[in-house]
């Protein structure tokens, strides 16, 4: 982050990094969308009603403890020693034991491939590595070097062969193959992003996410130095990178983080300098995506830098994570994803929400908090897109992703 409008630098997120990772930062499911499996909204009721109680969801919930893995900064005063381990009952949110992976270097942000069986890890560092986990026996498959530094995000491509990560530091994107095994192979591509010139107290590029669009078609990064969101073409069978598209947010917007709507046609994009949210037109044939005007996160006058979008999988309501004001805030989204409409902020119940994730049935949502080490849990009323605190947050240190399977 770090602009001329007094916005701390990318380092003073997380205090002193012990000479690790030159950028900072968030996590994701399968291939980097943050739509969750949600209940249809009943037919017939409004969208954005006002918020009540959670309901029971009309699709049984699963039954037992599911696993939980959390990131963390393993460099940092107070941090952790890997990516941390727990579960959490799919019912009530509890989350409860916590074990560790070891073996992993500032795992900030994590990702899952689409057949469940491999996890992984940015190592958010100067020289910036992505690690591979086998889930089955917790073993760590191997890491590679992403060729540029502090990868802050990582997303698998639907097809499972490849994986997308960001870096922060030095502002590109790279590529690594997959092998069956879920292992990683040697860099295939790394683009730097060298236009357009840095944005409004930005020194340089910043790749902060690398996502692939629901259709499959493109790729696409979204960089916070040149308030820029770049479309690429992935050769499936190669791992190169084709230019498409730029589309340019206002000069310091600082887009952070974009999230499709289920539809396919519209996505949000979070702009963490300026504090506002934006909605985004699609076109599927080129790639190109058309930046809406700015709109407000609901946090007032304070400084707030918002973090992440969710959307809901029946495409009703969209949730952003507010650190400074540490919120949630919940918007109706309208006209088949082309409009939100802001509707109320919660209280996330911990400092610094960084990052935030539904559970796979999406009746629970899960706020990694920075600030004060913890995960808020929230019961998501399927409904009227309510939210409900799920008791106290789950102590993890530094937690700055959370990933429930």
């Amino acid at each position: 982050m770090g602009s001329a409008n007094g916005c701390w630098s990318r380092r003073g997120f997380v205090g002193v990094l012990a000479g690790a990772a030159s950028g900072l930062v968030g996590c994701s499911t399968s291939s980097g969308s943050s739509s969750a499996s949600v209940p249809s909204r009943t037919p017939g009721s409004p969208a954005g009603v006002s918020p009540s109680p959670a309901k029971t969801p009309s699709a049984p919930a699963p039954t037992g403890p599911r696993p939980l893995y959390l990131g963390t900064y393993t460099s940092a005063e107070g941090g952790g020693n890997g990516i941390g381990v727990a579960a959490y009952d799919p019912g009530s949110g509890r989350i409860t034991g916590t074990s560790t992976i070891t073996g992993v270097t500032n795992p900030s942000y994590l990702a899952l491939h689409p057949d469940g069986r491999t996890l992984y890890a940015v190592a958010e560092q100067d020289a910036g590595a992505v690690t591979a986990v086998r889930l089955s026996d917790r073993k760590v498959l191997g890491s590679r070097g992403t060729g540029g530094a502090g990868p802050c995000h990582l997303s698998v491509h639907p097809g499972g062969r490849w994986l997308l990560s960001a870096n922060y530091g030095s502002g590109s994107v790279t590529v690594h193959p997959i092998d069956s095994s879920g292992a990683l192979g040697e860099r295939r591509e790394t683009v730097t992003h060298s236009s357009p010139a840095p944005g409004p107290g930005q020194e340089g590029p910043h790749a902060h996410q690398f996502l692939t669009s629901p259709d499959g078609g493109h790729v696409l990064a979204v960089d916070l130095g040149t308030d820029t969101v770049y479309s690429y073409r992935l050769n499936e069978r190669t791992g190169a990178l084709t230019e498409v598209s730029q589309a340019h947010t206002r000069a310091g917007a600082g887009p952070r983080h974009l999230t499709f709507h289920p539809g396919g046609r519209y996505a949000y994009l979070a702009n963490e300098a300026d504090n506002t949210v934006a909605v985004c037109a699609y076109d599927r044939r080129t790639g190109r995506l058309s930046v809406g005007a700015a709109q407000s996160t609901g946090t007032g006058s304070g400084t707030n830098y918002p973090a992440q979008l969710l959307v809901t999988a029946n495409g009703s309501y969209a949730y952003l994570a507010n650190r400074g004001h540490n919120s949630l805030t919940r918007y109706a989204v309208e006209a088949d994803g082309a409009r939100l409409r802001l509707l109320d902020t919660v209280p996330v119940n911990g400092d610094f929400p960084r990052q935030i994730a539904f559970s796979p049935d999406g009746t629970l949502l899960f706020a990694a908090n920075q600030r004060s080490s913890s995960v808020s849990v929230f019961h998501v009323n399927t409904t009227s897109g309510g939210l409900r605190a799920a008791g106290r947050p789950f102590a993890s240190p530094v937690a700055v992703c959370a990933l429930p399977l």
